[in-house]
C-alpha cells in the first residue's frame, strides 16, 4: 500500500481528492490537513510515503511545507497539485525538493499514476510546464526578491532596510535593479510581474 497524506485548504477539494484517491486499491489516505503547519506536524507523526499538497495554504505554503518535509522527513516524497500553471512556481517547487507538479484540472487517473511514479523514485511533472520551465529563468537575485516581497507587503524603504539590516540606499538600489530587469514602471508593478511569474 502507498500511504498518502493530503494538504489542501479548500474543504470541498480536499474531500473530493481524498474520496477519489481512496478508490485506488493500492492507496491509503492516512491523514489530511487544511493548513501547512498542521500538515507538517501530522506528516512528521504519520510518516506517509507521499505528501500531496497545494501551494497556497494558510500558516505555511505548500512550497515551504515541501522544503521542511525534505529536511526532516526525506523519505516522504512530495507532489504539488495546484492551479498555478506557471513555470516560476514549478522551478521553485523543484528547488525545494518536490518530485511531482500537476495541475488541478488534470484527470484523477493522471494523479494516481503520478503518485505511483513518484513513490517508485521517479518524477511526475505537467508536460506543458516541463518544457516551459527551462525558458523561464528568474532574472532577480535572492536579495531583489526579498526586497520586492517586503515592498509588496506595503513596507516603506526605511522599514525594509531595518528588516534586512541594510541601508536605505541599498534597498533603493535593489528595487531599481528589480524594476529595470522586469521592465516595470514602479515597485508595485515589478512585484506584480514577479508574482505573476511565480518568482515571489
Amino acid at each position: 500500500m502507498i500511504r498518502l497524506f493530503l494538504a489542501e485548504d479548500q474543504a470541498l477539494v480536499l474531500g473530493a481528492l481524498a474520496a477519489l484517491l481512496s478508490l485506488e486499491d493500492d492507496f491509503e489516505v492516512v491523514g489530511t490537513a487544511s493548513d501547512g503547519e498542521t500538515a507538517l506536524a501530522k506528516v512528521l507523526e504519520l510518516k506517509p510515503d507521499v505528501l500531496v499538497t497545494d501551494i497556497e495554504m494558510p500558516r505555511l505554503t505548500g512550497l515551504d511545507l515541501a522544503a521542511r518535509v525534505r529536511e526532516r522527513m526525506p523519505q516522504t516524497r512530495v507532489i504539488i497539485v495546484t492551479t498555478f500553471a506557471r513555470a516560476g512556481y514549478l522551478r521553485r517547487a523543484l528547488d525545494v525538493g518536490a518530485r511531482g507538479y500537476l495541475l488541478k484540472d488534470a484527470p484523477s487517473d493522471e494523479l494516481a499514476a503520478a503518485i505511483r511514479r513518484v513513490r517508485a523514485g521517479g518524477r511526475a511533472i505537467d508536460p506543458g510546464l516541463a518544457e516551459e520551465v527551462w525558458d523561464a529563468e528568474n532574472p532577480l537575485t535572492d536579495r531583489e526578491v526579498q526586497v520586492l516581497r517586503e515592498s509588496e507587503r506595503g513596507k516603506t524603504t526605511a522599514a525594509i532596510a531595518t528588516e534586512l539590516g541594510i541601508s536605505v540606499g541599498t534597498v533603493r538600489n535593489y528595487l531599481s535593479e528589480a524594476i529595470g530587469k522586469l521592465g516595470a514602471d514602479n515597485r508595485t508593478e515589478a512585484a506584480r510581474k514577479a508574482r505573476d511569474k511565480g518568482w515571489l
